[in-house]
């Protein structure tokens, strides 16, 4: 019985086997490189050659007079980002949940879904012309207004709602996938009876619609926590520069700066590591909160 069950079930085990070799390769094996945070790593001598230095480098970072700024505006600017992108989606489902013609409602979707799609490369380089101070489509129309120039990317000021809405720009239109198939769990029979009393759509919406989505939204805000210290390193990479680095700098550029920049190889890795600790943490505490706030369960 057994053997006839392995056979039926070789294909699939052949299947998902590429996708483990790709996670040991890209997940796993780098693991090993947690061992520079505690070396003095020097590419030449290599991780057994290098000097073993404890916790020197977490030291290092501890006093990096820069490294609080950092560590706010990761949260600042992941926070900001977990709180529009859940609004707005939202907003967003409900709206189009009213419209009737579905061909027009498809049509609406897709155009809304396609900058998912489209990388931070691509996108950051259109931000930037339509941001110009100079030139840039936005800045001209504030100008017909009679208001000043804004130098969204060069001012600290405005930086980081740039990123947070920019990045919401980018990522509702997908975010609303979620909140829609939410929409068509909902008894349609709550309609009718609350038609029935007398409710419009308004208070159609109030007492039935949002009661019926909020164990996806409390789903969605609890899992969100796991991510307060990935504040976007793609967007932020591409749009962000040295004039911008006390309110844009967060963990991960630093990451890049350290590392591949200046080759502080070490440092670098100890604080991806910090990170990873405190992410992890924050992941566990998130898919407790969803088990007990809305039933999850990862299997």
């Amino acid at each position: 019985m057994r053997l006839g069950r392995w056979k039926r079930e070789m294909p699939l085990y052949l299947m998902i086997l590429p996708g483990v070799v790709l996670v040991l390769i890209f997940a796993y094996v780098p693991m090993a490189g947690i061992a520079m945070a505690f070396q003095d790593f020097m590419p030449a001598r290599g991780w057994f050659g290098s000097e073993w230095v404890g916790l020197d480098n977490f030291r290092y970072i501890a006093v990096m007079p820069n490294i609080g700024q950092v560590v706010w505006n990761t949260v600042f600017i992941s926070a900001m980002k977990m709180i529009v992108g859940l609004i707005v989606p939202i907003f967003i489902a409900l709206l189009l949940n009213e419209v009737g013609k579905n061909g027009f409602k498809r049509g609406i979707q897709t155009l809304v879904y396609l900058p998912h799609f489209m990388s931070w490369v691509i996108l950051g380089g259109i931000l930037i012309d339509m941001m110009s101070p100079s030139q840039g489509l936005i800045n001209q129309i504030i100008k017909q207004f009679g208001g000043e120039p804004i130098y969204f990317l060069g001012n600290n000021d405005w930086f980081p709602y740039t990123l947070v809405i920019s990045n919401e720009w980018k990522e509702f239109g997908f975010s609303t996938i979620v909140y829609l198939a939410a929409l068509t769990n909902i008894n349609p029979s709550l309609y009718e009876a609350a038609v029935i009393d007398g409710a419009n759509r308004w208070k159609q919406t109030l007492f039935v619609t949002l009661p019926g989505l909020t164990p996806i939204i409390v789903l969605m805000t609890t899992l969100s926590l796991g991510q307060i210290l990935n504040a976007g390193f793609d967007q932020v990479f591409n749009l962000y520069s040295p004039v911008v680095y006390e309110s844009g700098d967060i963990i991960d550029t630093m990451i890049y700066r350290i590392g591949l920049v200046e080759a502080q190889y070490s440092v670098s890795t100890a604080v991806g590591l910090f990170k990873s600790v405190i992410s992890f943490c924050f992941i566990s505490v998130s898919y407790l909160l969803a088990y007990r706030l809305a039933n999850y369960r990862i299997f």
